[in-house]
């Protein structure tokens, strides 16, 4: 089987490192290129930095340099907001976001840029991994630096479905730094799990298995033209239910926002 380029952007995010490096380590029949913004990070995250593109995804030039060639494009790009004041007594944390990181430049504009560009270079498939969240403007991290996070963030994944291109968006719960490969994993619409989460579980999902999920999307037909919400079961001692089952996993949702 002939390998296929993806391009990986957000490289050296949490959850982006994590996506490169089981790629790394087993293709499953693509070249991986990582796109990032920071040598220096990725020097720091990575034994290599070979076969990495370093840019900018407000740069439309770096993006239709990265992007020919390849066949998938994987989005883990996302504004972080970071704290600039910690809370006082009856007053909540402030926050903001570094020069050129604000929501509507990354969240939107850089993937507005990115889905141009891949259009542009015949791109067949482009995965997005967003936030759950997108359906309440007054959701809480919308305060964040008044980034309104989620706003753009939805606005970019319209684009996306707009566009042409097949799709896959992914809209993680909350993430967790815990075991992977140990759950049942759920997918919903319409934030319905925020508002009457099953069975009162958390809205919660490892970061491995967000990973996962992303790479077994990249080859699995039924992944293509869906939009959803994922979160998991708690983890239990014994779980007979772990997700496995990719087909029947990515069936049980549908297409559009």
């Amino acid at each position: 089987m002939m390998t296929k380029k993806v391009l990986i952007t957000g490289a050296t995010g949490r959850t982006g490192s994590l996506v490169v490096k089981k790629l790394q380590l087993d293709d499953h029949n693509w070249q991986v290129i990582p796109f990032a913004k920071s040598k220096k990070k990725a020097q720091e995250i990575f034994t290599s930095t070979e076969g990495f593109i370093f840019g900018n995804i407000l740069s439309s030039k770096d993006l239709a340099i990265a992007t020919q060639g390849c066949n998938g494009l994987i989005i883990l790009t996302s504004a972080v907001p970071k704290m600039i004041a910690p809370p006082q007594e009856g007053k909540p944390p402030e926050f903001d976001f570094e020069e050129n990181g604000k929501p509507e430049e990354v969240d939107w504009l850089g993937q507005k840029n990115q889905i141009d560009a891949a259009k542009n270079a015949g791109i067949e498939h482009i995965i997005l991994v967003g936030s759950m969240g997108g359906t309440n403007e007054n959701h809480p991290l919308n305060r964040l630096g008044n980034g309104n996070i989620l706003i753009w963030k939805r606005k970019a994944e319209q684009y996306l479905i707009d566009s042409g291109i097949d799709y896959t968006i992914i809209r993680a719960g909350g993430l967790l730094d815990k075991p992977e490969g140990r759950r049942e994993l759920l997918v919903g619409k319409d934030d319905k799990f925020l508002t009457s989460p099953p069975n009162g579980i958390p809205t919660s999902i490892p970061r491995g298995d967000v990973a996962n999920v992303v790479i077994q999307a990249l080859n699995n037909p039924f992944a293509r033209n869906k939009a959803f919400d994922l979160i998991s079961q708690p983890e239990n001692e014994i779980n007979t239910s772990v997700t496995i089952d990719w087909d029947k996993f990515f069936q049980e949702t549908t297409a559009g926002l």
